[in-house]
């Protein structure tokens, strides 16, 4: 009879369940090569760079590496590769820089962070604006102007709109025309009569004998153009007699129900080159003259 070959026995750890014993098997080669390489690497990671925390301080490294540093080495290397271009919006003109399609692009895109950081907390991402609140920038109303130099203007010095108050000039019933009339001439229905309540009310002297508004008719006023369906503060009649009566950006004390529509300058908190770059993105967002 021939010689049956009995299984190697692998030596256990005398622990068995379910008929499964725990053997002492060594692991694989490739598992020790790997534990190996990754303890040896940790070593050498903790010797070059910043690694255990200490008291008061922490490990350096002999590479002297740290985040804030390569971070600064970036901010460096980008400002250098942008000082050139920045030279070139420094030297030149709005129209100049608006006419050269490489620069208009460079300012454009070197803005959107700019415009992320200063007024897309008010005026939107898109300069959409805020209904009520903040004028939107992408339409073609301005109050002041929307040529190049005039948006260099108000990003650099502010803007503060100004409007009196007439809840004590004007009785209820003249406020009350007055309403009505601004809001048939934003759907283009205003008649005469209304016209010549509001020319007699002393409204012309800003808004224009028009009701076209300050900028438009060259009155230097910033007075809103009452004709062309854009409303600053709502359209409702409710909202429109609120502004005929407290006015804008009167004294908050006397007025408590005043309009507050003031933008903060800018000329002390960015460079020229970036307000130049910015009026580059607020004159494309579509309404720049």
């Amino acid at each position: 009879m021939a010689k049956q070959n009995k299984p190697k026995q692998v030596p256990d750890t005398g622990y068995e369940w379910d008929g499964i014993r725990e053997l002492t098997n060594p692991p694989p080669r490739w598992w020790m090569i790997s534990f190996h390489a990754s303890w040896i690497f940790c070593i050498i990671y903790f010797v070059l760079y910043p690694a255990i925390p200490l008291v008061n301080d922490y490990t350096k490294g002999i590479l002297g590496w740290t985040q804030i540093k390569e971070f600064k080495e970036a901010v460096a290397e980008n400002d250098a590769i942008k000082a050139p271009y920045l030279k070139k919006v420094a030297e030149m003109d709005g129209q100049a820089l608006m006419a050269d399609a490489g620069m208009r692009n460079f300012a454009d895109s070197s803005a959107k962070a700019i415009f992320g950081d200063s007024c897309a907390g008010c005026h939107g991402t898109g300069g959409e604006g805020a209904p009520g609140l903040f004028p939107n920038l992408s339409d073609d109303a301005w109050l002041f102007g929307g040529d190049f130099d005039t948006i260099v203007e108000s990003i650099t010095d502010g803007r503060e709109g100004s409007m009196p108050a007439h809840i004590d000039t004007i009785d209820e019933a003249g406020i009350n025309k007055l309403a009505d009339f601004v809001i048939a001439a934003a759907q283009g229905k205003a008649t005469p009569e209304g016209l010549a309540h509001f020319n007699a009310s002393g409204c012309a002297d800003c808004h224009g004998e028009d009701a076209a508004g300050g900028a438009i008719n060259d009155l230097g006023s910033g007075a809103a153009n009452l004709t062309d369906a854009i409303w600053r503060f709502g359209s409702s009649k409710e909202e429109v007699l609120r502004t005929i009566r407290y006015g804008v950006n009167e004294d908050p004390d006397e007025v408590p129900n005043t309009r507050i529509a003031i933008m903060p300058a800018f000329g002390e908190k960015l460079s020229p080159e970036a307000i130049k770059m910015l009026a580059v993105k607020v004159h494309q967002f579509g309404g720049g003259k």
